[in-house]
């Protein structure tokens, strides 16, 4: 992974120098940015093993969604706001619908029906909950022409700042409530030494900068030269390049039947993003010029996102799975992507 990461980031310099074909340039970057998002995720992994689990709570929290952050950057400054909205949504959606119900599916098939914590897992459905409401009531404000909707910036960096707050406090509950430790056998089989993954850390976390301005950059005219929405762009291609390759970890849990372990994963993913990435970035956006990120969401977004809560929550709140369930998180998934398919 760490090769094909450094021959990809390297491919997508070399390709943006020299001004080559904008959708090769977009489709390499996309690669470096899944394989570079990979690697931060198991280097912060490493990293935080010898410091302690509360160590790595901190460090998944503050460097897990790097690429997404520098990406999510780079298209405000580019006035992409849009495209932004669309990939953080599309991340939520993206480990809640489509990684969730492959790992259901994937581990349903090979040992029929599994179960897991659902105590753990209701927290985390309801912290999604509190997330999918901060962002549906700016949108709600506006659409009712309430008092509040002409201080759209304002009510969106109070829910920002709310978001933080909830998401700071739930770290020592999301530890106190996660799984039990691996063996050490397991942990020991996983283990690099520390200084490569330091090394790997700060690596990954240079190239997604630079990978992150190259992928905007040719953003605009791939999506011309391919005809496809922005809508589109950001819900499912921006927002898989950042995850789907990360998670892959949680769909090889679940084909261990190691749920617990799988849903943690995956869904605190979907968790970082919402109570931590968006509330971040809108803040961010104030300071670093270039367009403002409100909460103020396309209603479709919005109905997407409520959707996807609720069947999620509805799934995963007794505590077993079964390969049916993952086929229709999936299922979800697809329509949802269809629908932007169009724009």
């Amino acid at each position: 992974m760490i090769v094909g990461a450094f021959i990809a980031t390297i491919l997508a310099g070399l390709f943006t120098i020299l001004q080559t074909n904008a959708i090769l340039i977009f489709v390499v970057s996309g690669l470096a940015l899944a394989l570079l998002a990979a690697m931060v995720g198991q280097a912060t992994d490493q990293v935080g093993s010898r410091l302690g689990p509360g160590a790595t709570g901190v460090l998944q929290s503050a460097l897990g969604n790097l690429p997404e952050l520098f990406v999510g950057i780079f298209s405000l400054r580019a006035g992409l706001i849009y495209v932004v909205q669309a990939a953080l949504v599309g991340s939520i959606l993206g480990n809640s619908l489509f990684v969730l119900g492959l790992a259901f599916f994937v581990g349903g098939l090979r040992h029929g029906k599994q179960s897991f914590s659902a105590e753990s897992t209701r927290m985390l459905a309801m912290l999604t909950l509190l997330a999918t409401g901060a962002l549906i009531m700016p949108t709600l404000v506006q659409g009712l022409h309430t008092p509040a909707a002409s201080h759209e910036g304002g009510l969106s960096i109070a829910c920002a700042v709310i978001l933080l707050v909830v998401f700071l406090a739930s770290i020592p509950v999301s530890l106190h409530g996660a799984p039990p430790a691996m063996s050490q056998e397991e942990a020991d089989a996983h283990n690099w030494p520390i200084w490569l993954a330091v090394v790997v850390l700060v690596a990954a976390g240079v190239g997604s900068a630079f990978v992150s301005d190259w992928f905007v950059t040719s953003l605009t005219p791939a999506i011309s030269a391919l005809h496809i929405s922005q809508g589109f762009t950001g819900l499912v291609i921006v927002a898989l390049a950042g995850n789907a390759v990360e998670n892959v970890v949680g769909i090889q849990f679940a084909a261990r039947n190691k749920v617990d372990y799988s849903i943690s994963v995956i869904l605190n993913s979907s968790l970082q993003v919402a109570l931590g990435l968006i509330p971040v970035l809108v803040l961010l956006s104030f300071v670093i010029g270039g367009a403002h990120l409100l909460l103020v969401l396309p209603p479709l977004l919005v109905v997407a996102l409520a959707l996807t809560a609720i069947l999620s929550t509805v799934i995963t709140v007794d505590g077993q799975s079964t390969w049916l369930e993952g086929l229709t998180l999936m299922g979800l998934y697809a329509i949802i992507a269809v629908s932007f398919w169009w724009g």
